[in-house]
């Protein structure tokens, strides 16, 4: 049995999502030995060099800062075995190999944005969303080889907004996800929390019915407008404000941020608008119209639909 403040760890991540992590555990008085962050990336009209959210952060609050290129290059992983880690933490990162995530006596925890083992994959806020869950949540397990598949330490579910976009659910989750990753953090030092496989967490039919989240192509972004209003709906909230979905709209793309449904049968063929010029504008679907609220057409700035119709012309 351990002081959780008292355990090394080294923390890994790169994205804002996993600021929010890094913050807690800092603010909690946890002893971060190391940051290992993403390189710096060319980024911009100037093609300046951009840190990583995470290095940001760990450079104002003097944390050592660790910029693999690769996980696997000799130098890392000795200056990595010299920090003598009891634990290691990851939020959103990077696949690990196993020559570092199995080098801590404690192993190394991952934080994902789902209810394991339900979506598995890159981008669990996603997909959630663009199926139409009414439910998700975040889950702390143990990472092993197979990616998300490692046993399950903590969870925690919470619903989903009516309208809440991936953005929106990403900033929600990040915090609840902060919490609970600290609460298993002292749950493992004091030797009260236990991990269960996943397999023993759904039976045999439920484990056929396992939805996954991969990455995000661009083909699954561009709006089919055969679909019910409803699908069409959640697959632009569950792509706001990144990537986007999209349609074309005298040959050039609109981006959709913002929409609401209309159920009612269309009378124009599937894919067209309405619009009186002014306040609304609404694609037909093959149950409904989606309303757009929020657009941004190629090469302008994203505008709420009534500045957008103010200054197009049909």
């Amino acid at each position: 049995m351990k002081d959780f403040q008292s355990l090394r760890i080294v923390f890994m991540g790169t994205p804002e999502f996993a600021v929010a992590s890094l913050d807690a555990l800092v603010k909690a008085g946890c002893n971060i030995v190391a940051v290992v962050t993403a390189s710096d990336k060319a980024a911009g009209r100037g093609m300046q060099l951009q840190q990583s959210a995470v290095k940001k952060y760990a450079v104002e609050h003097n944390l050592k800062i660790l910029q693999p290129e690769k996980l696997k290059n000799p130098d890392f992983l000795v200056e990595l075995i010299s920090l003598h880690a009891d634990l290691q933490i990851v939020v959103a990162f990077r696949m690990l190999p196993e020559a570092v995530w199995n080098m801590p006596p404690m192993g190394t925890i991952n934080l994902h944005g789902s209810l394991l083992p339900q979506y598995r994959g890159a981008a669990p806020i996603n997909w959630a969303i663009i199926n139409g869950e009414k439910e998700t949540g975040v889950t702390t397990f143990k990472l092993k080889q197979e990616i998300d598949t490692g046993d399950i330490l903590l969870q925690e579910s919470f619903p989903i907004g009516e309208n809440e976009t991936a953005g929106e659910l990403h900033d929600k989750m990040k915090e609840i996800g902060a919490a609970l990753l600290l609460k298993t953090l002292k749950g493992l030092a004091d030797g009260s929390l236990y991990e269960t496989p996943q397999t023993t967490m759904s039976d045999g039919d439920r484990q056929t019915m396992l939805k996954h989240a991969p990455k995000i192509h661009t083909d699954l972004c561009r709006i089919n407008w055969s679909q019910p209003v409803e699908n069409i709906f959640n697959l632009a909230c569950g792509l706001s404000p990144y990537p986007t979905a999209f349609t074309v709209m005298n040959e050039k793309m609109l981006k959709i941020f913002k929409a609401q449904k209309e159920i009612t049968l269309p009378k124009i063929p599937e894919g067209d608008y309405e619009t009186d010029g002014k306040t609304f504008l609404k694609f037909a679907c093959t149950n409904g119209y989606l309303h757009v609220l929020e657009v941004q057409l190629e090469g302008k700035k994203k505008m709420q639909i009534e500045e957008f119709l103010r200054g197009y012309r049909f």
